[in-house]
């Protein structure tokens, strides 16, 4: 049976005491008893601290990104073995704003997931269309294609290290949302890309996320659909309550 999956991606923001603030709020308010797994992805600057914290929680601890090479002269740079050593096994990949924003690649994503796997982290594989995708009814085609160049080249053992993470780019910071049918049409296109590709022990069992606007709102509707497993969350994951009534949705 495939987990539900609720994680927040926090990006820049909130500094160290926010940070802490932030955590403290989510450990006296996430049900203990949650059918959810719970995972925020802070800073980088603020992951070693926020796994400390949580350590006798039920919240786990993700980080935005990972460079593909082991180490080397890459200023800025974190490896995986450098975030396995800090207690972090899982890791966000292929996000639309590091597709957008730092012009990052199918092919520079797959070498990503590559040095995840090779430490056996999680992957959250984040893909999706754009607004003009969807307009020119194209958006399936995009979504095929960003699955299969960048992450359909592991092997089917590895698909129990990766969680997928539909993003429609245009309902992400926009306040528009796709409907809950349009996520149920798009997550159950995904499942069946991967049933053709890797059969259906893995497509059963791989968890797909939303990850387009998720709100208190509309999360309870969303998340009832057959093949939607939970959500990758933004905004609404900087504050506890909000957070907190999406966990409860599933």
């Amino acid at each position: 049976m495939r987990k539900k999956i609720v994680a927040g991606n926090w990006k820049m923001h909130k500094n160290a005491e926010q940070t802490e603030d932030l955590l403290n709020d989510l450990i006296a308010k996430v049900p203990t008893d949650s059918t959810a797994q719970v995972i925020v992805a802070p800073t980088f600057v603020n992951l070693a601290s926020a796994v400390d914290h949580l350590e006798f929680t039920n919240i786990d601890v993700a980080a935005q990104n990972v460079h593909q090479a082991e180490s080397g002269a890459f200023t800025g740079e974190i490896s995986a073995d450098m975030l396995k050593s800090v207690g972090v096994n899982t890791v966000i990949l292929g996000h639309s704003e590091r597709r957008a924003i730092f012009h990052e690649t199918d092919a520079l994503i797959a070498s990503k997931v590559d040095a995840a796997l090779e430490h056996d982290m999680t992957v959250i594989f984040c893909f999706g269309e754009e607004l003009k995708d969807r307009q020119s009814n194209t958006h399936f085609n995009v979504v095929e294609n960003q699955l299969k160049d960048g992450l359909f080249h592991i092997s089917a053992n590895d698909w129990e290290n990766v969680v997928l993470a539909y993003e429609p780019v245009w309902a992400i910071g926009t306040g528009e949302t796709a409907s809950p049918e349009q996520a149920q049409e798009m997550h159950e296109f995904i499942r069946e890309t991967v049933r053709k590709s890797f059969g259906s022990d893995v497509a059963d069992n791989v968890s797909i996320l939303y990850g387009g606007s998720v709100k208190p709102e509309n999360a309870k509707e969303i998340f009832s659909k057959p093949d939607v497993d939970g959500g990758l969350i933004g905004g609404a994951a900087l504050k506890a309550d909000d957070f907190v009534a999406i966990i409860n949705a599933i």
